[in-house]
This record gives structure tokens, sequence and C-alpha cells, in this order.
């Protein structure tokens, strides 16, 4: 398999993923401005929408979307854990978590990359934002991860998009809990792996 990634995106949650199941992939930067791959070759011939993180199965066929891309990972290693068997309520807790995180989370804080957006509409994403963070901060009182003590593959997705905190300037302060939380994520051996290889961490 192989993952088109870009340091630090939302592609982070596939590559922690990936290494957590233990599965055997290659890495393809994808650099998002020009659309263009180490190599030269364009990107948007391999995904049309412009964006990772893409993955790139054994047979050829490219995947799509974050949620989607995760839940495949996890589906291949059922062993490890990394999300619940399908059919069951717990799995349909999980897809609750990754659903919330892709919209309600990932959307408004990735927006905040953009340049063109006015102080004033970033004050309405924040504002937004802190009555999510308020929920979720809840959510976690008394847990080590979303769905308990074991981790998932919702925990590294939250992970990579709250790690966007600091580089758009938006104070996790206000939830410890949620602090504590990345932290802990941020600790576990393949997610500092996957942070070295995108050259997060040195």
């Amino acid at each position: 398999m192989k993952l088109f990634y870009a340091p630090g995106a939302c592609s982070l949650s596939p590559h922690i993923a990936l290494l957590e199941a233990g599965l055997p992939f290659s890495l393809s930067k994808v650099d998002l401005k020009d659309k263009k791959l180490e190599s030269g070759e364009d990107f948007n011939g391999i995904n049309g929408k412009g964006y990772v993180p893409v993955l790139q199965l054994d047979d050829g066929q490219v995947l799509t979307e974050g949620p989607a891309i995760v839940q495949y990972i996890a589906d291949q290693k059922p062993a490890t854990g990394l999300a619940p068997a399908a059919g069951t309520v717990e799995r349909y807790r999980l897809q609750e978590w990754l659903n919330f995180i892709t919209s309600e989370l990932h959307k408004p804080m990735g927006s905040m990359f953009n340049p063109a957006q006015t102080p004033e509409w970033k004050e309405s994403v924040k504002a937004t934002l802190s009555k999510r963070l308020d929920w979720l901060s809840k959510q976690l009182e008394g847990k080590q991860y979303l769905l308990g003590d074991k981790f998932s593959i919702a925990d590294g997705y939250l992970f990579t998009v709250l790690n966007w905190a600091g580089m758009v300037k938006f104070d996790l302060g206000n939830w410890p809990l949620i602090q504590q939380y990345a932290a802990r994520v941020g600790q576990r051996p393949k997610v500092v792996e996957a942070m070295k290889a995108e050259g997060l961490l040195h």
C-alpha cells in the first residue's frame, strides 16, 4: 500500500493507523500548493479532489477520505482492536466519533489555515470550536481514549486535528482534559514514529 500525505495534514491520521496496525506501506509526499509529487507527477491524476489523504491499495485502487481510509486500515488487522467489529454498536460509536471529528472539528480548525479569512470570521470559528470542545472535554472525563481504555483510529484522527491548534493560534488552555489527552496520544511510540517520519518531530 502507498499513503499519499502532506506533513502534518489530516493524512497523519492514516499514517498513525498504518503504523499502529503494523501493515507494510510506503509514503509519497505531496506538495498541496502545487499539487505535485516529489517525482514531479501531477497529484490531481491520483486524486481529482486535489487533497490528501489517499491510500493506494496493492491492486492499484485508490481510497480517499480519512474516516474511510482509517476504517479500511483497521479492518485489515482486526486483532489490533483499532476498530470494533463491523455491525456492532461499538463500531457505530466509532463512526459517530469519526463523523464528529471530521465535520465539527477538522473542518473549522482546518479552515483557519486560510490566510484570506478575516479576523472576525476566525473569531466566530473559535466560538463554535469552543462549544464543541466543551462537549468533548465532558466526554473524556474518566477515560483514557474516546472509546474507553483502548486506543482506536478515532484517537489518531482527533490527535491530528488537535495538533493544528498551535499552528492556527487556537489556545487549548481552557480544556486541560483535552490537553492531557493529546499529550497521552502524542507519547504513543507509533504516533512519535509517524510524526518523526513527516518531519514534525526531531
